[in-house]
């Protein structure tokens, strides 16, 4: 299964002309494509589909999202070994783009 997932924008960066930002998951932080919504802000919380930021969310309602998912076991199955439970930023786990430049 594949989820649109929220996440806090950490900070956005362009690679090899594209803007991406590192986005945290509940303590999964992976690079993520902000091609869709160029105007994101570090510190606001997008959903993300695919790798690419799809929409904007508010912290409420993402934090709310992210542990039901946890909750239902839907991170660790969509983000694999590296997902831990909560909402709140964690060390870096794992990346979306290898060897992006950053």
């Amino acid at each position: 299964m594949c989820l649109a997932v929220p996440g806090r924008v950490l900070s956005t960066a362009e690679v090899d002309g594209t803007l991406m930002a590192e986005v945290d998951f509940g303590g999964v932080r992976k690079e993520v494509c902000l091609q869709y919504i160029p105007d994101v802000t570090i510190g606001e919380y997008v959903i993300v589909h695919v790798g690419f930021a799809i929409q904007r969310l508010d912290e409420r309602s993402a934090r709310r999202t992210l542990a039901d998912f946890d909750r239902l076991g839907l991170l660790a199955e969509e983000f694999g070994d590296s997902a831990e439970p909560g909402a709140e930023p964690g060390p870096r786990r794992d990346r979306l783009t290898e060897g992006a430049g950053r």
